[in-house]
């Protein structure tokens, strides 16, 4: 066994050309290389894949069916190779329980400490609840100051009506010489009469006492006798202070008369039904009718369709209720409906109420009036979702309700019970509202009395840890309460990241892929801190990264290519850094040596003279801000992680813009008005997500090139004559494909304790169609030959067929040139995912009136890929349309017509509008921390 290096001998999955390799053990080795030249393949598909299957066949067949096996990679064999783990960019998943804190470990963590040191409070009046033996109480009391004048009260009567009359009688009887009544202090034998109709409080004095040495039995016997009387609650006046203390038994409020159980750490969680709220079941929010839903364009008027589930309702009984409704309000049929008035949006939505509105109706030519109480679109949809035992109508319903914060719990998640406990005056879902900074910054500085600050020193530490190492990988602005759901692939990376830190594991392989990615250029080098401490206390760190400061700083670097798919697989250098700068081979080396670069423009576009404007968005942490985007003009929105970008481009842009010009019921960020619609009719959102979710989705069906291959091939004689139809030549149906395989062209075989084996079809040797659709040929080629091409080679093929070679060559022109046209679209990376979109919107009728916004777009590419991805933003540009991209990249950044920059930080402390204009002059921002680093590339 080796145990400085791993070696692979023969490694061909994918496109791996049977490649050797030897990668150092226990050292940080970046893989790198053009997208789709095999980086992933290595790092993924061969190394982890190889890693964890080892370890898997390692465990007993009984746990080896509980865990999802990987299949072998196509290798001869790896030597030296460590229990590897891999932390993906992939989401945290789709569980709404999810959040921050849980899934770090820090809010079991905080469970503990809330069970074992909080204070319970009555979650009506706020009073503190304890409760205390007759042992601590008289310890308590006993440290009052020698010579001090105390009178224990027994409480009988609280804030309740009457004459109590039987009570005072039956006190008397039992010898009690003394009632204070509403704070006076009366004689059993002189009593004041009491209203019957005012509520009163009534204390039996038990005892008057002098604190002084010998007193203690005589305390405590008068203590039992105020206990008994005072239900176990008793008070303590101190007359030489004038200070009065109550002590409890029970754990229950004196005022409220609230009691609580015994807490554990269960009763904290909102996966429990000990701690979880009734209303939301823990989810902290309850799905409910949204306004904005039914409204989704609040300009449009009544007549003009504002309310969404009245569209298509044009008859002329319905304009008469229309016409009525608006009448009996004062309210006009053609205003926009956010200038209706708030009481007529209220009867609106909710209903009139008692109020009854008369309506009109035509009946043999006389006009009859009858008054009827408007139900209200809200309750009328709530009736219908209910009533109905229609799927269809209940799921179209279904599309006007939403998220809302429960009104229960107030998105706390818990009970009332477990919301009222305290630890330094803050509750826990008080803390899980901090960010990681201002959580760590309060778990450091609390103080707690006597023995528990003990008890919490062993938790607060645990806390303290996990939340520095989140701060350690950038995620220093995230709430703990956040939903994993709605994190980001590069969020939920590095939160994997930190809790593998925390774990504190050596001797292991530790595969990233592209841990940079979302995080601004200030956070990176606290990232190659936490990747260089994992390398430091013996593990081996391989990561997937176009990042040049990440390459730098790497002991190895593995440099896959030379060009990507077929034209890809080999490794073109193994080496340290510097040895790399000098390699005349390396597409990479000469990026980062300067030899090649991304040129900045000669100029800049001024754009179209008009402006998209974004008033008041105050979504989440942006701080009520306006925001101008410059039309025909490429936008980069950039910021430090957590400045709002998201929120602004996707949450606010995006869905306003979606709403207003297709009618979609997104909600959109919050927002008081936008400007300049009039300029827009198309608005695209290109993400990185997969085309296809099966092997059946291929870049030829997505961008339909598909399509007219099968009516080419259906126009050849031997189809006409056989009278085969388009469709015959589509693997989706039935007719031409492969029935044995459906058309998959491989099998899926089941093994009960192994991985499941994917077979080629015995049937259509994984062509996919039957022989009879094979026969036919166009250009000496059948059906299944085509779709195997690459891109260029079916550019050359089908040259003179216009409809196809446009398609194509936009393929080319965002450097696809060597995918093929059938490839599965399960194996295409995330930004061949997005260049194949780019490629099909490049291909469409162009309006020059189209605003695209891309999310990240460089994720997955390298330095020569995003050359070819400016060009391609470049052109939507030229042609008139305007181009939005959220990014960190400052190749993307310095190319850009106009950067808007956030921040000036994360969290609470971002959502402001740092520097805008042209690269040049947010250069010049010397708050700006994207200014600071676009300065220095600049000059």
């Amino acid at each position: 066994m080796n145990s400085k290096n791993i070696i692979i001998k023969g490694a061909r999955e994918h496109n791996l050309k049977n490649i050797n390799l030897t990668i150092p053990k226990n050292k940080l080795v970046t893989i790198t290389g053009l997208s789709g030249s095999g980086k992933s393949t290595l790092a993924f598909d061969t190394l982890y894949a190889e890693g964890q299957r080892r370890y898997v066949e390692s465990l007993s067949t009984y746990a080896r069916q509980f865990l999802g096996q990987m299949e072998k990679p196509d290798v001869d064999f790896i030597e030296g190779l460590s229990p590897a783990i891999s932390i993906e960019q992939k989401s945290a998943g789709h569980n709404p329980r999810s959040t921050v804190g849980t899934v770090t470990e820090i809010y079991d963590y905080l469970r503990l400490l809330y069970a074992r040191v909080g204070k319970p409070h009555c979650h009506q009046c706020g009073s503190p609840i304890s409760s205390m033996s007759i042992d601590q109480i008289v310890d308590k009391v006993l440290t009052t100051p020698q010579g001090s004048k105390i009178i224990l009260l027994a409480p009988v009567i609280s804030n309740q009506k009457g004459t109590h009359g039987k009570l005072l009688e039956k006190l008397k009887k039992e010898g009690f010489a003394r009632i204070r009544i509403d704070g006076e202090i009366y004689a059993t034998d002189d009593l004041p009469p009491l209203k019957k109709n005012i509520t009163h409080d009534m204390d039996v004095v038990v005892d008057r006492l002098v604190i002084k040495p010998g007193m203690e039995k005589r305390l405590t016997d008068s203590m039992e006798l105020a206990l008994t009387w005072g239900n176990g609650v008793v008070k303590v006046q101190d007359l030489s202070q004038n200070m009065e203390t109550l002590f409890s038994e029970n754990a229950s409020c004196i005022t409220c008369g609230i009691s609580y159980g015994e807490f554990t750490p269960a009763s904290f969680s909102f996966n429990s039904p000990q701690g979880a709220c009734a209303k939301c079941d823990g989810l902290g929010a309850v799905t409910q009718f949204d306004p904005d839903l039914i409204v989704p364009n609040k300009e449009l008027s009544l007549r003009e369709g504002a309310v969404a589930p009245w569209t298509g309702r044009d008859s002329v009984q319905f304009a008469e209720f229309l016409d009525a409704l608006t009448g009996f309000y004062g309210e006009d049929i053609y205003t926009s409906f956010s200038k209706l008035s708030a009481k007529f949006k209220k009867a609106l939505l909710q209903g009139s109420g008692r109020t009854e509105i008369p309506f009109y109706f035509e009946k043999e030519g006389r006009r009859i009036i009858y008054k009827k109480k408007f139900e209200g679109i809200i309750p009328n949809l709530k009736r219908r979702y209910h009533e109905t035992d229609s799927h269809s109508a209940r799921e179209e319903i279904k599309a006007y309700m939403n998220f809302t914060t429960c009104p229960k719990c107030k998105g706390s998640r818990l009970n009332n019970a477990s919301s009222a406990v305290k630890v330094a005056d803050m509750a826990i879902s008080d803390i899980t509202a901090l960010s990681v900074e201002k959580a760590m910054a309060f778990i450091k500085e609390v103080s707690l009395p006597g023995k528990d600050q003990i008890i919490a020193q062993h938790i607060t530490r645990e806390i303290c840890q996990r939340l520095e190492f989140l701060k350690n990988v950038g995620l220093n602005y995230l709430t703990l309460d956040r939903a994993a759901t709605t994190l980001s692939g590069g969020e939920s990376q590095r939160i994997r990241l930190a809790t593998q830190i925390g774990s504190k594991l050596t001797g292991v392989l530790y595969v990233l892929d592209e841990p940079s990615i979302g995080l601004h250029q200030r956070d990176n080098q606290r990232l190659l801190d936490t990747l260089l401490n994992l390398r430091d206390i013996g593990n081996s760190v391989l990561v997937v990264e176009h990042d040049e400061e990440t390459m730098l700083t790497s002991d190895h670097i593995i440099d896959m290519g030379p060009g990507a798919g077929i034209n890809g697989g080999h490794v073109v250098f193994s080496g340290t850094p510097e040895q790399l700068l000098a390699d005349p081979e390396s597409l990479t080396g000469a990026y980062l040596s300067g030899a090649k670069a991304v040129k900045i423009p000669k100029k800049r576009r001024r754009g179209s003279g008009h402006s998209l404007v974004i008033k008041g968005a105050a979504t989440n942490n942006l701080k009520d801000i306006d925001v101008n985007f410059p039309l025909g003009c490429l936008t980069c929105v950039t910021g430090v992680s957590g400045s709002g970008k998201s929120t602004l481009v996707l949450t606010t842009l995006f869905r306003l813009l979606s709403n207003r010009l297709y009618n979609s019921r997104l909600p959109a960020g919050i927002h008081t008005g936008v400007e300049g619609l009039n300029h827009l009719d198309k608005v695209i959102h290109i993400d990185q997500s997969p085309i296809g979710r099966t092997p059946r989705s291929n870049p030829g069906t997505y961008t339909g090139i598909f399509t007219h291959i099968r009516e080419l091939f259906a126009k050849t004689p031997d189809a006409r004559a056989m009278g085969y139809k388009p469709g015959r030549f589509s693997f989706n149906v039935k007719g031409g494909r492969c029935e044995a395989c459906t058309g998959d062209g491989i099998i899926k075989i089941e093994m009960h304790f192994l991985p499941d084996v994917y077979v080629s079809c015995d049937v259509c040797k994984g062509q996919r169609y039957n022989r009879e659709t094979l026969e036919i040929k166009y250009r000496g080629k059948n059906i299944a030959q085509v779709m195997d091409m690459t891109v260029n080679q079916s550019l050359k093929f089908f040259d003179k067929i216009a409809a196809i070679k446009t398609k194509l060559q936009t393929l080319v022109d965002v450097g696809l040139g060597y995918i093929k046209i059938g490839q599965a679209a399960t194996t295409l990376s995330g930004g061949e995912a997005q260049r194949i979109k780019l490629a099909r919107e490049l291909s469409k009728k162009n309006t020059g009136r189209t605003i695209y916004i891309l999310d990240e777009p460089t994720t997955g590419l390298h330095t020569d890929d995003i050359n070819r991805l400016l060009s391609v933003l470049s052109k939507l540009v030229d042609y008139g349309n305007t181009v939005v991209v959220i990014e960190h990249n400052l190749d993307v950044i310095k190319y850009a017509d106009h950067v808007i920059d956030l921040g000036p930080e994360g969290g609470d402390g971002g959502g402001t509008i740092v520097a805008c204009g042209t690269p040049e002059e947010v250069a010049q921002e010397t708050a700006s921390h994207t200014g600071r680093f676009l300065a220095a590339i600049l000059n």
